[in-house]
């Protein structure tokens, strides 16, 4: 399978799972410390739009601002750093992550809302937990006031505003539950 190319100025899903979809974070430890090479690595290079961080995978949504040359080798730093990292903390040795990352270019705005939500709702469907309150989401910081490293404003911008961010959520996550009720 040929991976897309991450081209400049185009925003993408990106979302890996351990191998064997075993656990890649097994502490919230773990989860802070993957946000923090995130940004060490490709703070300057992206800009994030989503992230939801589960027990055995992880979904990004964000947009390219540097050369593809450089993204794709600030990707790969960033997963052998936080693969050493894990490795060395829980005596293990081998692969953690499937062999490549998954990358889906986003090209339509109504897309882009789609899997904004998706990521975002996915602590509901995968671990009936409240994904309003999931710590481990961007969902907290893009209806928060306070300062963050994300693309709130142009996020939020998607959705016209704060309030309808919010509210096509909890339509969505209200719909999904009712396919899964009468599946």
């Amino acid at each position: 399978m040929k991976l897309e190319i991450l081209e400049k100025d185009y925003l993408y899903h990106i979302y890996n799972r351990g191998i064997n979809s075993e656990n890649i974070f097994l502490s919230d430890e773990n989860k802070t410390y993957f946000l923090k090479l995130l940004s060490k690595y490709l703070s300057a290079k992206i800009d994030v739009y989503a992230y939801c961080l589960m027990d055995n995978h992880f979904h990004i949504v964000l947009k390219i601002i540097e050369e593809e040359r450089i993204v794709t080798q600030s990707f790969s730093n960033f997963f052998n750093a936080y693969a050493k990292a894990f490795n060395k903390q829980n005596q293990r040795t081998g692969s953690l992550f499937e062999k490549h990352f998954k990358r889906i270019k986003i090209q339509d705005d109504n897309y882009l809302r789609s899997i904004i939500q998706y990521v975002h709702l996915n602590p509901k469907h995968h671990l009936n937990t409240n994904y309003k309150t999931y710590k481990h989401s961007s969902f907290q910081a893009m209806i928060s006031v306070s300062e963050t490293k994300l693309a709130r404003c142009e996020v939020l911008s998607y959705f016209d505003g704060i309030d309808n961010f919010i509210y096509c959520h909890d339509f969505k996550n209200e719909v999904l539950s009712e396919k899964f009720i009468f599946e």
